[in-house]
């Protein structure tokens, strides 16, 4: 829980930053672009509208003296005929080749077009018609713009990764500090729960032993053995729930990272699985389901054996419980992947064919206490307390692992566990 809320943290606050600075940057890179095209716009009409001659863009520069403007771009002027016969054309010293002209004069006479930008010669043109009939065509070049803005682009970039990279590093220590507090707290909330789990284990030990012994107590009338048959069932019921809280406070502080309380070693996970599915054959045929185990052999899992047992039961315990009668229920495990090959890590499925599970349940399935249908209780002696599936989910965590739910009419319900 500690890791996800780190990891989400981080995100919203790098997704927040981030798109701050893509705006900002963003903005000014717009405001350079409309402010590069203006004076491009404004030097093609100062052509337009005054003599051919070459007009400075950006970055002319005077040369006193010689009476001219020069400069990396420059405004060429190009007076033609409808018929397209050049009749005039300034001597301004832009580096526009001839059939880009000749490109550009088709456009103009072919089209309705009047004005346009050929960006992969870095042109930009504007065309308008004179009082006599002639055509007058100003081009400029904007390789110099272009790489300006190309330049400024890329600088943008350099700096949103940039300033990303550094706030990672900031936000990941700032999100340790930001935490403190909730880790505490879940902390002293998983702690109060396995010390209040291990102060009940002896007392509820306490009342079993107690009500065995009187149920073995011949001057006790038969009429009132019911009640203490009542009070054992419950102790058991509530010596169960304290077991699941337990280790369920254990799986949440190893998946948490507060703790391992994993007894990690080398376990033959195929043969794990399938001794689980045989366990549940006489349970399963009592209801009329049969059990249909795929195990790949010679699938290896690091982690508790304990646990990992649990977890399989726990899965093939619940689809058995909410299978239709005289259904089957499937139990497979195969490799990441494929079945051949070397691939690392393994996928366990248990599928059965039962009650739809809806969408909405679907969201809370893993959530403590939570029953998809509210009518099961455990008085009818198959519901539990609703932990089961939340234990799976912490145990699978704890291993580093992930565990989904699909469930649909044609498929039936899978538990997919990936470790």
């Amino acid at each position: 829980m500690i890791k996800k809320l780190k990891r989400k943290f981080i995100l919203i606050v790098m997704t927040l930053v981030g798109l701050v600075l893509a705006g900002v940057l963003g903005m000014s890179l717009y405001s350079t672009y409309v402010n590069q095209q203006n004076l491009i716009n404004e030097a093609l009409d100062r052509n337009l509208e005054g003599s051919i001659d070459s007009v400075p863009v950006i970055g002319a520069q005077h040369e006193p003296g010689d009476g001219k403007q020069h400069g990396n771009m420059l405004a060429l002027g190009i007076e033609i005929s409808s018929e397209g016969v050049v009749l005039q054309t300034s001597d301004a010293p832009v580096n526009i080749n001839t059939s880009v002209l000749k490109h550009v004069i088709k456009l103009v006479l072919k089209s309705n077009e009047s004005q346009g930008t050929i960006r992969k010669n870095h042109v930009s043109w504007k065309s308008a018609t004179t009082a006599t009939g002639s055509i007058r065509i100003a081009l400029v070049d904007t390789s110099a713009v272009d790489a300006t803005f190309q330049n400024t682009l890329i600088r943008d970039l350099e700096i949103i990764v940039i300033g990303l990279l550094v706030l990672s590093v900031i936000t990941w220590f700032l999100a340790d500090w930001a935490l403190k507090p909730v880790k505490r707290a879940w902390e002293q909330q998983q702690r109060f729960v396995a010390d209040a789990s291990h102060e009940l284990k002896t007392p509820l030990a306490v009342i079993i032993a107690n009500t065995q012994i009187l149920e073995k107590d011949t001057s006790i009338p038969a009429s009132s053995k019911r009640w203490i048959d009542s009070t054992e069932e419950e102790s058991r019921h509530m010596k169960a729930l304290v077991n699941d809280l337990l280790q369920l406070a254990r799986a949440d502080e190893s998946s948490a990272g507060i703790t391992d309380a994993l007894k990690r070693e080398d376990v033959d996970f195929s043969d794990l699985v399938g001794e689980a599915a045989l366990e549940f054959d006489a349970v399963a045929f009592e209801r009329g389901i049969t059990i249909d185990d795929d195990v790949t052999e010679g699938i290896h899992v690091n982690g508790d054996s304990e646990w990992l047992e649990r977890l399989v039961k726990i899965l093939i315990d619940n689809a058995v419980k909410y299978a239709d009668a005289n259904s089957t229920v499937s139990v497979t495990l195969s490799r990441k992947g494929g079945k051949g090959g070397k691939a690392k890590g393994c996928v366990l499925k248990v599928n059965n064919r039962g009650n739809v599970i809806s969408p909405e349940d679907l969201k809370h399935i893993f959530d403590r206490f939570y029953r998809s249908d509210k009518a099961r209780s455990r008085t009818d002696g198959q519901g539990g307390f609703g932990l089961g599936l939340a234990i799976a989910k912490g145990i699978t965590e704890a291993h580093g692992g992930s565990i989904a739910c699909t469930s649909t009419a044609e498929a039936g319900t899978t538990f997919t566990v990936t470790l």
